[in-house]
């Protein structure tokens, strides 16, 4: 479920006894809240983590990355276009070429700490356009700091 801040107990306590029970497999976690995952991951009740990074939000990289333990939760990333707005002329610096829906992905997953990068598409064409993109594998160094130059740009 989608929590900005930490369930109540008795959610989590029906949640370990659900999975406990085999009813489902995995319990996963949607916040906004980046200060609620460190602390929940810990308790090891959480399996996944459903939360936003993108070059323009990156906050997780200084509230949540760093701070996973040795056996981490499943992370899986969400608005990886910021809503679109890397798409779009208009909000690009001057003289800048818009990256891809493609490019925004295989920035998110550049991170080794993300499982899975969600993919918002329209249809089949545009699923196969992404999946193109990213079988070019990890972005260069240079191709990282153009995103990361470009979300700034936007995050002002």
């Amino acid at each position: 479920g989608y929590y900005p801040k930490r369930p109540p107990q008795r959610v989590l306590d029906w949640a370990a006894r659900v999975k406990q029970q085999g009813l489902v497999r995995a319990i996963g976690l949607t916040t906004h809240n980046r200060s609620v995952v460190v602390p929940l991951s810990q308790e090891g009740i959480i399996d996944f983590f459903h939360v936003r990074y993108n070059a323009v939000h990156r906050g997780a990289e200084q509230d949540i990355f760093p701070h996973l333990d040795e056996q981490p939760p499943g992370i899986v990333s969400f608005t990886a276009t910021s809503w679109g707005q890397l798409l779009k002329q208009k909000k690009m610096p001057a003289a800048t070429t818009p990256p891809s829906a493609g490019d925004c992905y295989r920035f998110v997953l550049a991170r080794n700490e993300i499982d899975v990068c969600m993919m918002g598409v329209k249809d089949l064409q545009m699923f196969n356009d992404n999946i193109k993109v990213l079988e070019q594998g990890p972005m260069s160094a240079e191709e990282l700091e153009r995103m990361r130059t470009i979300g700034d740009h936007i995050y002002r």
